[in-house]
C-alpha cells in the first residue's frame, strides 16, 4: 500500500496533537504513560514530537484515556486547521 503524503494541514494537526498530549504528561514519565496505553515508549515521543503526524485512533484514545483527556478534548483543540477553523472528521 502506498501511502499518500502529508498535507501541511496533516502535519500541523499533528503538531497540535503532540503539544497536547505533552502537555496532559506533565511531569509524569514517558514510559508510564506508553506502557499503560500499550504502546512503546518510542511512539509517544514520536507522536509528542510531531513525527507521527497522524497516529491511529485507537492509539490516540488509548493515549488519552491514560492522561484523563476526553476525545472531545482532544477534537477541540486538534481538529482545527492552522486559521482555526474545524475540519471534516
Amino acid at each position: 500500500m502506498v501511502r499518500m503524503p502529508l498535507t501541511p494541514a496533516d502535519v500541523a494537526r499533528g503538531e497540535r496533537l503532540g503539544a497536547l498530549l505533552r502537555r496532559a504528561r506533565g511531569e509524569r514519565p514517558t514510559l508510564g504513560i506508553a506502557l499503560e496505553a500499550g504502546i512503546s515508549p518510542e511512539t509517544l515521543r514520536k507522536i509528542e514530537s510531531g513525527r507521527v503526524a497522524t497516529p491511529s485512533f485507537s492509539t490516540v484514545a488509548a493515549i488519552a484515556e491514560v492522561l484523563d483527556l476526553s476525545l472531545d478534548a482532544v477534537w477541540a483543540e486538534v481538529g482545527a486547521d492552522a486559521a482555526g477553523r474545524k475540519v471534516a472528521s
